[in-house]
């Protein structure tokens, strides 16, 4: 795993966005198609911001796949991941497709359609984040390492559902679905580029644990450094709890 420090998030985005657009027509060139799975979240405010505005992706040769979902969450609610996704990525490119996760449908029916389709494929790029809790996607922690199963039903743990409440998804911890649909971490591993973007200082002590190791599934995201493709981008607040012993290595965005 490469870690990059960006002075600010505007940057991070950026720097990710770039990255990953690289990587998205390479594989176009290469395979005449490219799989894009996309995160949702604060921490990918600027990222997709940045992407959408990236030159020379044939959108259209572009097959988007859906991270995690809240069970019994619809379009019509402020925190639908679907309705960011909508709003923020899918109507802004022409992609060939978008493997939503209905909420509101039935969680065995929905992970088994969607367990079908990405298993048939090879993942080009992954946008991701880490939570507040270390999470990756909703593995919250102890996470499931070890699971071939692509999609899951899991429950979120109190740390992450008052992360959604600080971010301002919801009004109370009461109101934060305690179930979801996530993306397993050996199905996430599977990705060829994976690019993971922490930004703000909330998410300080989950980066620093993420990258001072040990590998472990009380940090989800620890599993990031075993890797090779992953870049990890955070801004300077995100990275304000790295330990000095471990800041020599990491690149800058100038």
């Amino acid at each position: 795993m490469k870690t990059i420090v960006a002075p600010n998030a505007k940057e991070m985005g950026r720097y990710a966005a770039e990255h990953a657009a690289a990587n998205l027509r390479q594989a176009i060139a290469d395979k005449g198609k490219a799989n894009l799975i996309v995160a949702t979240g604060a921490s990918q405010f600027e990222v997709l911001d940045h992407l959408v505005s990236q030159d020379g992706i044939d959108w259209s040769r572009v097959d988007g796949f859906h991270l995690d979902e809240y069970v019994g969450i619809g379009n019509d609610h402020p925190a639908s991941f679907c309705r960011y996704l909508k709003e923020r990525f899918v109507d802004r490119v022409p992609l060939a497709s978008f493997l939503f996760l209905d909420g509101k449908a039935n969680p065995a029916e929905t992970i088994q359609n969607a367990s079908e389709v990405i298993s048939q494929i090879d993942v080009d790029v992954a946008m991701v984040g880490i939570g507040e809790n270390g999470h990756l996607a909703f593995n919250d922690p102890p996470a499931d390492f070890e699971t071939e199963q692509p999609y899951l039903l899991v429950e979120l743990d109190e740390p992450c559902r008052l992360q959604q409440v600080g971010e301002g998804w919801f009004g109370s911890l009461e109101e934060v679905p305690t179930h979801a649909i996530s993306m397993s971490v050996k199905q996430i591993l599977k990705t060829k580029h994976i690019y993971c973007s922490v930004p703000d200082e909330r998410k300080a002590s989950a980066v620093s644990k993420t990258l001072s190791g040990p590998v472990t599934p009380d940090v989800p995201a620890s599993i990031l450094a075993d890797h090779p493709g992953t870049t990890l981008v955070i801004d300077e607040a995100a990275a304000s709890q790295i330990p000095a012993s471990a800041a020599a290595s990491l690149g800058r965005v100038q």
